[in-house]
């Protein structure tokens, strides 16, 4: 069977409408430095005949200057080159009513962010909350936003490209895609719990398990989408619904909160709601010793 694990950019000219795609051009935003964040493609393509913002991986592309970024990986520079062309999305329908706002598009092929020793003292941190950021800001202000894992969806990276979108979808595991937190060996080493327990775990447990099923159990997935030839309709059905319930102030319905209630709704997150009850009621209690300080 096909796979797109590492081809991010055959799954842009499978998506979007022939001979569309304008690669680092946002509106009237245009790098032109080409060494810089190769492993983040950005750029416009249309969607159905709109425009839309393309951001995605390029697991083939390495950076120089990071010897650790390659393979997917989401670095310093990736992370502020998607933020960027997120940011100049924004700008360029600022004026634009809800229902014309272009939609955002993030193919996702990550195994993670992986920084260096360099990465961490410049602030790799920073890139990425910046790229997180401007996803959530686009989310509310109004872009319909979409990502589609058609590899790997792994740690911090897809953290910050993909969570933070209005609408998750995902290609099944016969495609190779793998979603989690991180490995099981990593999760031993940290929890100090031994391998063959987690291992058993992941058998039954939808929060140690890695694929895109356990994944949609949880509700980070809307829609699993059957195969290669449906992306792109699976796609503008998206776009189309999420611009409804933005139109009917559903917000709520969206982005990470309604993921957390398409979790309860499928059993994956049964705990919850009564985590967040008990949270606001311990707040509550001392609330005002704390606003009117």
């Amino acid at each position: 069977m096909e796979t797109l694990v590492g081809r991010g950019r055959d799954a842009i000219e499978m998506i979007f409408d022939a001979g569309s795609f304008q690669e680092n051009k946002v509106d009237d935003f245009c790098i032109t430095d080409a060494e810089f964040g190769p492993g983040a493609v950005i750029g416009t393509a249309a969607l159905n005949g709109e425009p839309a913002t393309v951001i995605a991986n390029d697991a083939m592309a390495f950076n120089e200057k990071f010897p650790v970024v390659f393979a997917g990986v989401i670095g310093l520079e990736e992370a502020y080159k998607m933020a960027q062309a997120v940011y100049h999305t924004i700008r360029a329908d600022q004026d634009k009513p809800l229902g014309q706002k272009r939609p955002i598009v993030l193919i996702v092929d990550t195994p993670g962010n992986g920084p260096g020793k360099t990465e961490e003292i410049f602030g790799m941190n920073k890139a990425t909350g910046a790229y997180q950021l401007a996803l959530a800001e686009a989310r509310k202000t109004g872009h319909p936003i979409v990502a589609l894992v058609v590899g790997r969806a792994i740690s911090g990276a897809f953290l910050c490209h993909g969570l933070q979108a209005d609408h998750i979808l995902s290609l099944p595991k016969e495609y190779e895609t793998v979603i989690h937190v991180m490995p099981l060996t990593s999760i031993a080493i940290i929890t100090k719990q031994d391998i063959e327990r987690l291992e058993k775990l992941s058998e039954s447990n939808p929060v140690f398990a890695s694929g895109a099923e356990f994944f949609y159990r949880l509700g980070g997935l809307e829609e699993i989408v059957a195969d290669i030839e449906k992306m792109r309709d699976t796609i503008i059905a998206h776009v189309k619904e999420i611009r409804k319930l933005k139109a009917a102030g559903q917000d709520e319905k969206l982005g990470p909160w309604g993921r957390g209630l398409l979790g309860e709704d499928r059993g994956g997150r049964m705990a919850r709601g009564k985590v967040i009850d008990l949270i606001k009621n311990e707040f509550d209690e001392v609330a005002e010793r704390y606003i009117n300080a």
